[in-house]
């Protein structure tokens, strides 16, 4: 039968209520800059009510649970720009660092050192008996090997630094997944009671956020809480279970190379995406594409000019000399001859012993002569194409980095929308709340003051 102790329960369960109400506001404002914090709304339900004479009677209200306000589909199209922009990202790294290698066009450039072994041979034409000018020769032909040497010593180093990269990264993702692994662990345990344990939720959600910007990841949430996060068909993280990948080293044209692994087999990966495919693809394919170009040119110019220099004659009367050593032929390892460092009157200069200009002026031609490429460029102009390309590719690179980081950042946008936390809306719902408590209050007050009316003054009236 419903009576004045009922009516101060209803008046505590709503006081009990909108205090739980009022945490959960203090907990979202708190909370407003937390990255990957959700903000979180307590679920309000009317008690069961009272069969009574009249009719039922409401017994008052109560909390259910907290629940975070998420949007499933935004948080994967999040990942899945954020994938693309950390692929992106690291190949437009690399692609810068080329170019800053190559340097063009400043002073020294290796398109300028061309330009002054080329001009100089153009200075002997003019006077070939002059010492001066062979010694010109040899100063600028050293500076060109030094110039294509350093610049192929520092893409080598470049790659074996982003192979290097690769076990920075790995290990990454392994303490990641290692840290998503025991949040799915504290989660399962928390849940048992069949509540929710939003704040760890959103710690997970936030560690496979920064998961998928390194790797490729897709989600499936199990009945437990727990989640098991994959990669291609395989599992990366399974429950409280998780499973760390390796490299293992390799040999690629002589190269030690790391290639990706399950730790503890050799099994490869595969489904990679994220900043180690970016890492891959610029290890594999974009640095040694410039490798082999570079090697390109420097064979081409030892192969040309040796032809060329062989068919003239030195001061010395001497014929057949290779000006550059033929037996090193790419960029790592390309030389004079020893025999014109050693005697520069070994330099030809004439097409017969009593010399004249003519194969000076061809080889300060030469620049102009289509041999690369299957004979449909200039050396100058092979080596201009491959600074075009290079700048188109870093261009691209870049702008798609841009794209994709802006897409997650609109993405991230709405996603907020959702579940990020507004000052506004928190402080309005504060207010309410803060109304709802007091006037539960009140009810507290005005049950306990009849029953002290009950209590104190019935039956004594007339004694």
């Amino acid at each position: 039968m419903p009576g004045l102790m009922q009516s101060l329960e209803v008046g505590k369960r709503a006081l009990l209520t909108h205090q739980f109400s009022l945490q959960t506001i203090g907990h979202n404002i708190a909370n407003v800059n937390t990255p990957g914090f959700s903000r979180q709304r307590v679920t309000i339900v009317s008690t069961f009510p009272e069969d009574a004479s009249m009719g039922q009677i409401g017994t008052g209200v109560t909390a259910t649970d907290v629940r975070q306000i998420r949007d499933l589909f935004l948080g994967e199209q999040f990942r899945e720009a954020r994938k693309s922009e950390g692929q992106w990202g690291y190949k437009s790294k690399t692609l810068q660092q080329i170019e800053s290698l190559f340097n063009e066009p400043q002073e020294n450039s290796l398109n300028e050192l061309l330009n002054k072994f080329f001009d100089s041979w153009s200075q002997l034409a003019t006077n070939s008996d002059s010492s001066n000018n062979r010694k010109l020769i040899l100063a600028e032909a050293d500076q060109l090997i030094n110039g294509i040497k350093q610049l192929a010593q520092k893409l080598d180093a470049l790659r074996a630094s982003v192979d290097r990269d690769m076990n920075v990264v790995t290990s990454q993702v392994n303490q990641l997944t290692r840290e998503i692994a025991g949040l799915n662990d504290q989660i399962k345990s928390q849940e048992l009671g069949g509540r929710r344990a939003n704040d760890l939720r959103d710690a997970r959600d936030l560690l496979t956020d920064q998961l998928s910007e390194l790797i490729d990841v897709r989600v499936v949430e199990k009945d437990n809480g727990s989640t098991i996060v994959q990669m291609g068909g395989m599992a990366l993280v399974d429950g409280s279970e998780s499973f760390d990948i390796g490299t293992e080293v390799e040999s690629k044209n002589g190269v030690p190379t790391s290639r990706l692994v399950w730790q503890g087999t050799s099994v490869q990966l595969t489904n990679k995406n994220g900043q180690l495919s970016g890492l891959i693809e610029s290890r594999d394919r974009v640095i040694p594409e410039y490798q082999r170009q570079l090697d390109d040119l420097a064979r081409t110019l030892v192969e040309q000019v040796n032809a060329i220099h062989s068919s003239g004659y030195g001061l010395d009367g001497d014929t057949g000399i290779n000006f550059f050593d033929p037996n090193f032929t790419d960029a790592l390892t390309i030389r004079l001859n020893p025999a014109i460092e050693a005697d520069m009157n070994k330099i030809a200069a004439g097409t017969t012993p009593d010399g004249d200009n003519q194969i000076a002026l061809a080889l300060s031609d030469l620049r102009n002569q289509t041999v690369m490429n299957n004979d449909t460029q200039t050396i100058n102009d092979f080596y201009s194409s491959l600074i075009g390309t290079l700048g188109v590719e870093t261009h691209e690179a870049g702008s798609f980095t841009k794209n994709f980081e802006l897409l997650a950042q609109q993405i991230d946008n709405s996603r907020q929308s959702v579940q990020g936390v507004s000052l506004d809306e928190e402080m309005a719902n504060m207010i309410k709340f803060q109304h709802a408590y007091d006037a539960a209050a009140r009810v507290i007050t005005t049950m306990d003051q009849a029953l002290d009316t009950v209590i104190s003054s019935m039956g004594i009236v007339g004694r």
